[in-house]
């Protein structure tokens, strides 16, 4: 497994308050569920390609039941 880069985010208490209950409702930690909208977001913006994507995290984004990451998941395939 590749070691993950580390690095401080400033965000206000009221965005970080809406990421923290997104990332509960999803069953993930703040900092996973950061980091898949990243991915999310990249994969979109045709910044990240297969080939780049960690094995196993499409079996992942296909397994996932929340209304919100099903309409992502719509959105950027």
């Amino acid at each position: 497994m590749a070691e993950n880069n580390k690095f401080l985010l400033r965000i206000d208490d009221m965005t970080y308050a809406t990421m923290e209950k997104w990332a509960a409702d999803e069953f993930r930690s703040i900092n996973v569920q950061i980091e898949f909208l990243l991915k999310v977001m990249l994969k979109k913006n045709d910044r990240l390609n297969e080939k780049n994507l960690i094995e196993g995290e499409n079996k992942q984004l296909e397994g996932m039941n929340s209304n919100w990451t099903n309409l992502i998941y719509r959105l950027i395939m």
